[in-house]
């Protein structure tokens, strides 16, 4: 928790601060990467950097602790710092990048506030950084620890198996060790990163759901291909779809990822959208294999069946688990889906049981929507949990 002298200097400057976090975020990466560019080219997304979306997301987090430790503190805000944690270490993040980003943030900071920066204030938001960094370096270090990648070495080559094209905008790739070795265990929901060296010289990393349940020798991953808008965004799926073949050699990582299934047998709703469906996949063919009776509510929305990824497993896995129902919603059902529902998602049409835990992956405003559905329906905010494919905006308010 934030010292007793640092607690009102915060609370006192946080509005400031929080107004000021755009700007100060922005002028923080231009810092950093023209320190250290080799960052940017192998480390960040340089998508959502030229979209401005991660400048949101470390804002929005920066401001989220700082709320969070004065309105509570007695606590620590375990579900942002586990969701970043996980995120960092999927990227290999190590303890000592924590000082230099500490550098150049500090450096924004009194660039932007000027004068405003007194010793005391700095004092105060010094002891916020080391806070949030400390309790992510200690999560971090357990992560890697239960992966057995210690300081950071998740990386391991593996080689492709088998690519299938799953709609005309996906592609799974069927992943196993070169060394021979079973592929490794992982939890129903998490994701790896994929490092893919780009024209340029350029190492970029993206996470990918792993799409299939746990148990087999060989993971698979599936690729929604990013089309459109300015900017490089979309680099690293364009190159797996244009490149990316049977005998391949990918660099990925251990997985990771907190939105995984729970035990227990309470009811549970899986809602996707797009390509979210892929951790849902992973959690239902869990849910099959180990042959559950708990309630389970799953819901789809997207474009068209044609778009919908892994449709016909989804409704084999939905099949197989007794107490599954599937409810499907199409922009355009056309004559392939006559069961499903036409237009947006809408889970205010469900019969819901009591004691729901909900797990929602897609779209942002999709998820939005359905989260507020749900709120309204009364289900604990608490027992909501997301999965979101790049910067955390939820926090940010995007």
């Amino acid at each position: 928790m934030l010292s007793e002298q640092a607690t009102p200097v915060v609370r006192a400057t946080l509005p400031v601060v929080g107004a000021s976090l755009g700007e100060i975020t922005e002028l923080f990466y231009a810092k950093l990467f023209a320190d250290r560019p080799e960052l940017l080219r192998d480390l960040f997304n340089r998508g959502n950097q030229a979209g401005g979306d991660q400048q949101k997301a470390l804002a929005g987090s920066v401001a989220a602790f700082a709320g969070m430790l004065l309105d509570h503190p007695g606590t620590r805000p375990d579900a942002l710092l586990t969701r970043i944690a996980h995120k960092h270490a999927s990227l290999g993040i190590t303890a000592d990048q924590y000082a230099l980003v500490h550098h150049h943030l500090f450096a924004a900071i009194g660039d932007v506030l000027g004068g405003a920066v007194t010793e005391e204030v700095a004092a105060a938001w010094d002891e916020v950084y080391w806070l949030m960094a400390n309790a992510l370096i200690a999560l971090e270090t357990r992560l890697y620890q239960e992966s057995g990648t210690p300081d950071g070495r998740t990386w391991r080559p593996m080689e492709i198996v088998e690519r299938r094209e799953e709609t005309p905008d996906a592609v799974s790739f069927v992943l196993r060790r070169t060394d021979g070795a079973p592929a490794g265990p992982f939890r129903p929901g998490q994701y790896v990163s994929v490092r893919v060296e780009l024209p340029d010289g350029a190492r970029q990393i993206r996470q990918y759901s792993l799409s299939r349940a746990p148990g087999d020798p060989q993971w698979r991953i599936t690729v929604k291909r990013l089309r459109g808008g300015a900017g490089p965004e979309g680099e690293v799926s364009s190159w797996l779809h244009e490149h990316a073949r049977a005998g391949d050699v990918l660099t990925v990582s251990a997985p990771f990822g907190d939105l995984v299934l729970p035990e227990g047998d309470g009811p549970l709703l899986l809602a996707s959208a797009g390509i979210g469906v892929t951790p849902m996949l992973s959690m239902l063919g869990r849910l099959a294999a180990g042959g559950t009776a708990r309630p389970v509510t799953v819901l789809h929305a997207d474009r068209t069946p044609a778009d919908h990824a892994h449709r016909d497993e989804q409704l084999r896995l939905v099949r197989a688990v007794p107490g599954a129902r599937l409810h499907l919603w199409y922009e355009e059902p056309g004559d392939l889906a006559p069961q499903a529902r036409r237009g947006l998602a809408d889970v205010s049409a469900l019969d819901l049981p009591e004691g729901l835990t909900a797990y929602l992956c897609g779209p942002l405003p999709f998820m939005r929507a359905v989260r507020g559905d749900l709120l309204r329906r009364g289900v604990p905010a608490r027992s909501i949990h997301y999965e979101v494919f790049g910067p955390d905006l939820w926090l940010a308010g995007e």
